[in-house]
Formats: structure tokens, sequence, C-alpha cells
């Protein structure tokens, strides 16, 4: 099985390709969009700030690639958020595969919500073996709202979206690569179904 994992300079790239390799599988480093396109599985890793990710994105076409790929596709963190049309950060226009915005967390909230956080309403194979409430690891600041293609739900002074499907396309909000043997489970859901 190929797995890429999208490389456009604002991803977690290493600490996802560890624990790949962690769970016994290898996968690619790239920007390359012939390597993205014919790989089995796709990772959409990202950290950092919404426009800078979509301009790195962009400078290398991969904002009209993305989209387009009809195999599996997981968003990681950032990632996911820029799956939806638009974030309130930088005001930036993403790509518009979840018919959402993302929205910054109310003042009132100590941001970005940085540790251990739960998730619950499992939905889909990605939560095989996974009991509600779980704990993941999340840091951020913007937050997907509820939205029907939820697939997990957590709560950060209101409830939001902390994992979305729609067709062949899945973001969560934490980071599996960093919620211990839990979050690994995630990433060999994704691999596995």
């Amino acid at each position: 099985m190929r797995i890429a994992i999208i490389d456009y300079g604002a991803g977690n790239t290493q600490s996802v390709k560890y624990a790949l390799k962690r769970l016994g599988c290898n996968s690619v480093l790239t920007s390359d969009k012939e390597v993205i396109s014919s790989s089995d599985k796709v990772i959409f890793p990202g950290v950092g700030q919404a426009t800078s990710a979509m301009r790195k994105l962009k400078s290398k076409g991969l904002d009209l690639l993305i989209p387009q790929l009809k195999q599996p596709v997981l968003g990681i963190c950032l990632g996911m958020q820029l799956m939806c049309n638009f974030s309130e950060e930088g005001n930036t226009d993403c790509l518009k595969i979840f018919d959402s915005n993302v929205k910054r967390f109310n003042n009132s909230l100590k941001v970005p919500q940085i540790g251990w956080n739960t998730i619950f309403d499992l939905k889909t194979s990605l939560f095989d073996s996974i009991n509600e409430n779980e704990y993941m690891y999340l840091v951020h600041s913007y937050y997907v709202p509820i939205l029907k293609h939820a697939v997990a739900i957590s709560n950060y002074g209101i409830n939001y979206s902390t994992a979305i499907k729609k067709n062949n396309f899945t973001g969560v909000q934490f980071h599996p690569e960093k919620s211990g043997s839990k979050g690994e489970l995630v990433l060999k859901n994704f691999i596995n179904n």
C-alpha cells in the first residue's frame, strides 16, 4: 500500500510519518502531484495559519489537486479546516470540500485550546474499537461548527465537529499522531478501512 503525506511546508509531517512507521506502514512525504494522485491513501496534515497554508498549497498547485482526489484522504488539524469553504483565520478561502466555514472560538475562552479533550458521538469505521469520551490531543484556536458530516464531536465552551467525513474525505481536528495508542488506532482504522 502506498501512503502519501502531503508536503507543503505547513504540516506536522515527521510526527505523522513516525506514527505510521510505528504501525508498520511505509509512507512518502511528497508534494509531487502524480505521486499523491497514484497513492492508495493520502494524509493531509497541517499546523500553522490558514492564509499562509493556502498560499503554500496554491504555489504547488495542490489546491486544485486535493479536492479532485478519489482515494481516501485524511486531513489533520489545519488540514481538516482547509477542506472547508472558508476560514475566519485571515479571512481565507479554502478548498471547498465541506460546506462549512471555520470559526474562531469565543473571546471568553482561552485560545488556543491546548491539550487533551474528549471525543463523543462517534460514527464511522474511523472510530472502530474506540470508546465514547476517549481523550485525544488538540491544539487549535479555530473550529468547524457542528455540520451534517460530523462523525465525532468535542466540547470547548460549545460543541463543535472534531471529525468530519464526506465521500472519500475525512478530517480530524485532533492530532492522532500525538494522541497515544487510541490516536494510532484512528490512523490504523483509516489505513485498513
